[in-house]
């Protein structure tokens, strides 16, 4: 038997390697082997360092940027993660002759994926003179949601996040096939089945990685597209919700980046006779949820109507090809409300009106929303 090789620790004697990589698929076998137990290597099993994945919303409003960094230690609360800095020219939020954008660390989750005490960090964006910059939403919505009326009320959201799954290389929904159509609409919805639901294990994966993060995911289903699904965040108070969607839907985006699948937040992936893409955003305030609070939902309502263009206006790009008043929504146009009704700008639940309290549905929000303007929007508007 020859000398050991150089491979240090897994200590592969010479004879038994060349036999071993005489095959190419043996190879990649071993590669594959080796890189999964660096991956899944327990670092506080060796050092207290962690590491921190600081996450941040680029210049598109939908881009979701990180980059990690090296903690001394474990920590329990955002204020003693240092803030940071990233080069703003790259993501289309500064110019190049002053590039530099400032990190400021504003929760933090578990880390599904490196795990042990490394965590998610979710940042907001400021220049170097501690100004937040045009696409930090996060920043209103905290005044907002720190004034004393609102903070009195306690704003409760669930929203409800609608995307699609795309094959990567063609951009077309998971398990349509390449170039037609799947059968029309009616099978697909909470289904079951191989030839109904595509994507489950992406799904299963995003759902129990949001539970080990810390994150308020209250369910998951089938949508009614075939290829489309849904997730829930919530209930969540205030500033909160955002904060949980946003690393939700970084959580997602690395999950169908490991599972070689394109994720979509457009709000119509598919024109024709299919379902778009929403976010249907539930609310309610401590007066909602008391008793009489059927009188407070129906006056909040009322105030939501009044504002109906401006609200639309900051609903999500490309919320016009969604809303038509056909598929479950209400026209974009006209604002309306109704017990039950899923064709209507707000839906008020049965049981809400049979109680006289609790919750109304903002069905108007598009899934490329940005959660820190809605629900800030949605409480501004009927709290201030």
């Amino acid at each position: 038997m020859g000398p050991p090789s150089p491979i240090g620790c897994f200590a592969i004697p010479i004879r038994e390697e060349s036999t071993r990589f005489s095959n190419p698929s043996r190879i990649s076998d071993l590669a594959m082997s080796l890189l999964a137990d660096l991956v899944n290597l327990n670092l506080s099993d060796y050092t207290e360092k962690i590491i921190a994945e600081y996450i941040w919303i680029g210049g598109s409003g939908m881009d979701i940027r990180s980059k990690a960094r090296t903690i001394p230690g474990p920590v329990a609360d955002p204020s003693e993660l240092p803030k940071w800095n990233y080069d703003g020219s790259s993501t289309g939020q500064a110019p190049g002759k002053d590039s530099e954008v400032i990190l400021y660390p504003q929760a933090i989750f578990k880390d599904p994926f490196r795990r042990g005490n490394n965590i998610l960090v979710m940042c907001d964006c400021y220049t170097p003179a501690g100004e937040p910059i045009p696409t930090n939403k996060r920043y209103n919505a905290a005044k907002i949601f720190s004034h004393p009326h609102v903070v009195a009320e306690e704003p409760w959201y669930g929203i409800e996040q609608e995307y699609t799954l795309l094959q990567k290389d063609v951009k077309w929904p998971l398990g349509w096939p390449v170039g037609g159509f799947p059968g029309p609409q009616g099978p697909y919805y909470c289904s079951v089945g191989a030839n109904k639901s595509f994507g489950r294990d992406i799904v299963d994966s995003h759902y129990k990685a949001c539970l080990f993060a810390g994150i308020n995911i209250s369910g998951i289903n089938g949508e009614v597209m075939p290829g489309q699904w849904e997730f829930q965040i919530g209930p969540s108070i205030g500033i909160s919700a955002g904060d949980q969607l946003w690393v939700a839907r970084f959580i997602l985006e690395r999950i169908t980046e490991i599972a070689g699948v394109v994720l979509s937040f457009d709000p119509k992936p598919i024109q024709g006779d299919w379902n778009g893409a929403g976010a249907h955003t539930n609310y309610s305030t401590k007066s909602m949820r008391e008793e009489g609070g059927y009188e407070i939902i129906k006056k909040a309502i009322e105030k939501l109507s009044l504002r109906h263009k401006e609200h639309i206006s900051s609903y999500g790009e490309g919320n016009e090809r969604r809303l038509t008043g056909r598929h479950e929504t209400a026209d974009i146009n006209t604002f309306s409300w109704g017990i039950a009704n899923r064709g209507a700008s707000i839906r008020v639940g049965r049981e809400t009106e049979r109680n006289g309290k609790g919750y109304f549905e903002d069905r108007r929000p598009a899934s490329n929303m940005d959660p820190y303007v809605v629900t800030s929007m949605i409480a501004q508007t009927t709290l201030l």
